[in-house]
């Protein structure tokens, strides 16, 4: 038996996607073509979703995603670090190295969960929230493999982001609309073959957990 859907929702879903893939926004006549549908029902649903702040117009009458989708993702955040820091305390005693869980935050990388290990004398301090751009750092270009190279298992940095730091990170596949990584960063020696593996186990682990 074919499961139930709502025509509505879905479009009003579709429509969230389309506004969120362009910067320049999109008037009313532009979504209904590439939506293909009506004018009349495009602007009955972006009125909806203005009421809920899901849709904002700018000074030229174009559409883009409102400031309440923010709010829907602060939201999720806290179920993604209630996920992850389990696996991340796992990786970070099992290497030493501080771990992290990172998504992707426009054209940033943020730094959404972090464990350091219990037994170390020295370790990385890594602060929850702290940004840096996706092409700088293991973990925004963990995230970029996504993308770009779907084939690779992990990405390893030194420097790029601190002095003497090293880093590897590797990508979380598998959960739909998430664009997150998985990775350690150290000041002592990585040992590549070793924690690498790791890593990737702990990002199959946590896409696991979201799944």
């Amino acid at each position: 038996m074919a499961t139930e859907t709502s025509q509505t929702l879905d479009r009003g879903l579709q429509v969230l996607r389309v506004l969120s893939e362009t910067q320049a926004g999109m008037t009313i006549t532009e979504l209904a073509q590439r939506l293909e549908v009506n004018r009349t029902v495009v602007y009955r649903l972006v009125a909806t979703l203005e009421q809920h702040a899901l849709v904002r117009r700018d000074t030229h009458a174009r559409l883009h995603v409102g400031l309440g989708v923010l709010h829907l993702a602060a939201a999720v955040q806290p179920v993604l670090r209630h996920s992850a820091v389990p696996v991340l305390r796992k990786l970070a005693d099992a290497s030493g190295c501080t771990a992290h869980l990172t998504v992707a935050d426009g054209d940033e990388a943020l730094a959404l969960a972090v464990v350091e290990p219990t037994w170390t004398d020295f370790h990385v301090s890594y602060r929850v929230g702290a940004r840096h751009p996706l092409d700088q750092g293991a973990a925004g270009k963990a995230i970029l493999m996504l993308r770009d190279d779907p084939d690779s298992r992990f990405a390893v940095t030194a420097g790029e982001l601190q002095a003497g730091a090293k880093g590897l990170a590797a990508p979380v596949r598998g959960v739909e609309g998430l664009n997150a990584s998985v990775g350690i960063v150290t000041l002592g020696k990585l040992d590549v073959e070793k924690v690498g593996p790791m890593v990737a186990a702990a990002s199959v682990e946590v896409a696991k957990r979201l799944a």
